[in-house]
Order: C-alpha cells, then sequence, then structure tokens
C-alpha cells in the first residue's frame, strides 16, 4: 500500500542556484516528479520546453488563469509564472513526491493551499556570491541584475517563514543537504500512515483467522 505523496518546494532569490539543485536533486532521487511551471519570459540557451518549463504566450497564460487552472500564479520581474494543478494534484494523489522549483510568492501561495507542504529556502553564501552568479549566467541585462539584487534582501527576509533553509555555497553539500530533507520528510509518521494502517489492518486480519482455525478443532 503506498504512502501519501509529498510535495517538496523549494524557492529563493534569483541567482541562488535553486534551479541548478532541484535538477542535481531530481537526477539523484527515484520517485521524485518535477512540476513543470508555465511562464511568459523567453527561452535561455539551453532550456527545454517542456522539460524546465512551459514557455506560453502571455494571452493564453491569463486565458488559464481565468480558467482556474493555476495552483499558484504571480507576475515576477514583468513576466508571468504558474503551476498548472494537474502538475501537482494529480502525481500527489498517486502517492508520488512532487519538486517544485518556484519563486517566494508561489511558495507563499503553495503552502496557504496545501498546508502539507515542505518549503526549503535557498540561500547565497553572500550577496557578493549571488551578484558574480548573475553576471556569470548572462541571462538579464544590467538592469535587470540591479532589480533582481535589490528584491533578494526582501526575499531573504522571507527564509524564516520556510521548514528548511539551504545554504549554496558548496553546490555537492547543497545537493546532500536536499536529499537528507527529502529523506527525512519521506519517513515521516504521518507521511507513513497508509502503510500503518494497512499492516495493522492485516495484522488483525491474521488474528482473526488464527482465532476462527482455533475454534474449529
Amino acid at each position: 500500500m503506498a504512502r501519501k505523496g509529498l510535495l517538496i518546494v523549494v524557492s529563493g532569490p534569483s541567482g541562488a542556484g535553486k534551479g541548478t539543485l532541484c535538477q542535481a536533486l531530481l537526477a539523484r532521487s527515484s520517485g521524485l516528479h518535477f512540476g513543470v511551471s508555465v511562464t511568459t519570459r523567453p527561452r535561455r540557451e539551453g532550456e527545454v520546453d517542456g522539460v524546465h518549463y512551459l514557455f506560453w504566450p502571455e494571452e493564453r497564460f491569463l486565458e488559464a488563469v481565468a480558467q482556474g487552472h493555476f495552483l499558484e500564479w504571480a507576475r515576477v520581474y514583468g513576466r508571468l509564472y504558474g503551476t498548472p494543478v494537474g502538475e501537482v494534484v494529480g502525481p500527489l494523489e498517486q502517492g508520488l513526491d512532487v519538486l517544485l522549483d518556484l519563486d517566494i510568492q508561489g511558495a507563499r501561495q503553495v503552502k496557504q493551499k496545501l498546508p502539507d507542504a515542505v518549503t526549503v529556502f535557498i540561500l547565497p553564501p553572500s550577496l557578493d556570491a549571488l551578484q558574480l552568479r548573475m553576471v556569470g549566467r548572462g541571462t538579464e541585462t544590467e538592469d535587470e541584475r540591479r532589480l533582481r539584487l535589490q528584491a533578494a534582501a526582501d526575499f531573504i527576509r522571507s527564509a524564516e517563514e520556510f521548514d528548511y533553509v539551504v545554504v549554496n555555497d558548496d553546490r555537492e553539500e547543497a545537493v546532500r543537504q536536499l536529499e537528507a530533507i527529502l529523506t527525512a520528510e519521506r519517513c515521516r509518521a504521518s507521511r507513513q500512515a497508509v502503510v500503518v494502517k494497512g499492516l495493522l489492518g492485516a495484522l488483525d486480519s491474521s488474528r482473526e483467522a488464527h482465532t476462527k482455525g482455533e475454534g474449529a478443532l
């Protein structure tokens, strides 16, 4: 009998490396489904439509919002981001674990709607390191980087809202910490309730059969 599915939401300021950590965690963890979000921003080099994001025009995105297709959505740095309900609810109901890579607004919305979700905040080791990472990836203009750095301070203040905090100083160590969080949460008693109930039911059936067998002697 399958245990209850786990929803783990990873968030943090732009440039903290949460996307890279999520991909590494997925590569190492079996039974983990990545909930692909939708965005209206342009596709970056190396990104695959339907794997990293679903890239939609804004008109299509807003139509989906009006029809209630998103578990969460927000406008971030002028672009729209959202997670389709089907990417999360369906897999969870099947007993699968789901990983989401979301901005702060999205993480808050998911936690409000699904309080059982486990939230992890990814911190950079310093603001200087954050800036260097933004420059290094070369995906934003100087004005966009300035805007994201200004927002980073507010985002970092939100870290205490999350269940866990991982400092992404050493990538390998940060991934190990994410693996440890995933393992611990998978073993949480509340998520194993279905398994426990099944074993108790089997034990009761065995006792009943044994009692009937003795009565027949």
